[in-house]
């Protein structure tokens, strides 16, 4: 199973204390739809506000299984895509849209099925100039992306987990979800064992 696989099972809350919570998209990028969650390598896109050409030239670029990463400045006034060219990424294989920013065609997108993750929504479309780049380092969400980092999200966000620190961080990530669920079996409708839970954390 391929590690991409694996953090995919993973909840982002879990995986983001592993790093401190220092690896966090703005928590206002949320899915469109709450029980969406993705899982990928980042293809990153760096574009202006209002320019959203590069992200068209970022659909034909990706892989199958990557993940779109778009820095489009936290601006929520233009759309970078609406439901056609969100279609364009679902045909071709991509595995999701994060960005800093808005979409449109919100209903159209939702009936797609397809994992966006958002500022919010505008009727505003883009231009198409031709400016921006793909591929290269970007801040997303105020955090550092660079090509190849996977990037998670679900209901409580978006986290990047750097490339040259993923083994470790999955290790990490999955002793922490296991001391989670053995905490809360523990503790699950046990009065007496909530009650001690509760003084040996206030009393450290």
């Amino acid at each position: 199973m391929s590690i991409v696989n694996e953090f995919e099972k993973i909840p982002t809350t879990c995986i983001s204390d592993t790093m401190q919570g220092l690896n966090n998209l703005d928590p206002a990028i949320k899915p469109l739809k709450d029980e969406y969650r993705v899982a990928g390598r980042a293809f990153t896109v760096k574009m202006p506000v209002g320019d959203n050409l590069v992200v068209l030239k970022a659909i034909r670029e990706a892989n199958p299984g990557d993940v779109l990463v778009i820095d489009a400045k936290g601006d929520t006034y233009r759309a970078i895509a609406g439901d056609f060219i969100v279609g364009l990424a679902q045909t071709l294989g991509i595995r999701g849209i994060i960005v800093d920013g808005a979409v449109r065609d919100i209903q159209g997108i939702r009936e797609l099925d397809y994992p966006v993750f958002c500022k919010g929504t505008t009727v505003a479309a883009s231009g198409k100039a031709g400016m921006g780049e793909s591929n290269v380092p970007i801040s997303c969400g105020g955090t550092a992306v660079h090509p190849g980092d996977i990037v998670v999200g679900d209901a409580d966000g978006v986290v990047i987990i750097p490339q040259a620190a993923e083994q470790e961080l999955l290790k990490e990530s999955l002793e922490k979800l296991d001391k989670d669920i053995k905490r809360a079996e523990k503790v699950s409708g046990k009065r007496e064992e909530v009650i001690k839970y509760l003084d040996d954390f206030l009393l450290k």
